[in-house]
């Protein structure tokens, strides 16, 4: 009796065992988002972040292989992945991050009224904006160039504006629309802007403008959803490193961040996350950049 007893005893510690084993098993399924999988310095960006289990990452709407909203009301591209990987290393899952339109002209703002946490937006880093906000990264490098009809021999590159006879179009407050600046002949009659790059293709479609001028990738993008109405006219012409923006003074976060980078560039995840957006419209993986921790 006794040992029966025991028995019986010792397969109901075991069961049950078993089905505190198999919560511990569900629980973990969920992958590290969960507050719980992550430490992080009192009182640090990324330790309220994480208790909150929200971010508010800022993004471009329009650009394909970048950030494109899609027919689902959600923004898709390589920095989108890039913010994506960010909120994971911080504990916190895709459904959790709130995704804000941030044209070019409006990127400094949304960092300084604290409506975004982040802004991975074809952002290119230089000091003028790092006198309103800081810079981690750059986690890609890209070159401006120019998009033009396919038809179009008239324009060959940069210097074929200096005529004064042909109208291109960029995105206000944007690196592009002040570069192409000194290639025009009268900025007032041949720069055209808009808030978004959608509209500047728009223009060009419709004879508005001669060409649309941003980074190169950018104009790869627009040339894969046309096919055979566009092209690059000539070579890249700058050098523009893409950085995240965040609060100027938040050096702890800008920290984590370009470590956060550092090991997407060493483990695999970031050339995945450009093999899969981005990379569909080139032919090279490019290597990642150098992160500056000025």
């Amino acid at each position: 009796m006794r040992i029966t007893r025991m028995v019986a005893v010792a397969a109901v510690a075991a069961l049950s065992l078993g089905i505190a084993a198999c919560g511990g098993d569900d629980g973990g399924d969920s992958g590290d988002s969960g507050s719980g999988s992550k430490s992080f310095e009192a009182g640090s960006t990324m330790e309220k972040l994480n208790k909150a289990q929200k971010i508010t990452i800022g993004t471009k709407f329009d650009q394909p292989g970048f950030g494109l909203k899609g027919l689902d009301g959600k923004p898709a591209g390589f920095d989108v992945e890039i913010g994506k990987l960010i909120a994971d290393e911080l504990g916190i899952a895709d459904d959790k991050i709130t995704w804000v339109e941030t044209p070019s002209a409006v990127r400094e703002e949304k960092i300084e009224k604290a409506e975004v946490d982040l802004v991975v937006a074809t952002y290119t880093i230089n000091d003028k904006r790092k006198e309103r906000i800081d810079f981690a990264g750059p986690y890609y490098e890209a070159g401006q160039n120019i998009l033009v009809k396919a038809d179009d021999t008239s324009i060959t590159g940069p210097d074929s504006f200096k005529a004064g006879d042909k109208k291109v179009c960029s995105v206000q407050g944007s690196t592009p629309a002040t570069n192409i600046e000194k290639y025009l002949a009268n900025k007032a009659s041949q720069l055209v802007v808009f808030d978004v790059y959608q509209k500047c293709v728009d223009a060009l479609t419709n004879g508005q403008v001669n060409a649309v001028t941003t980074d190169n990738v950018i104009l790869l993008g627009f040339i894969a959803r046309n096919e055979g109405q566009f092209k690059l006219a000539g070579e890249n012409f700058t050098k523009e490193p893409y950085g995240i923006g965040l609060k100027k003074g938040d050096t702890a976060f800008r920290t984590f961040v370009n470590d956060t980078l550092e090991t997407l560039f060493k483990d695999g995840r970031w050339e995945k996350a450009w093999k899969d957006t981005a990379g569909k419209y080139v032919d090279e993986t490019p290597a990642p950049p150098t992160v500056n921790r000025y």
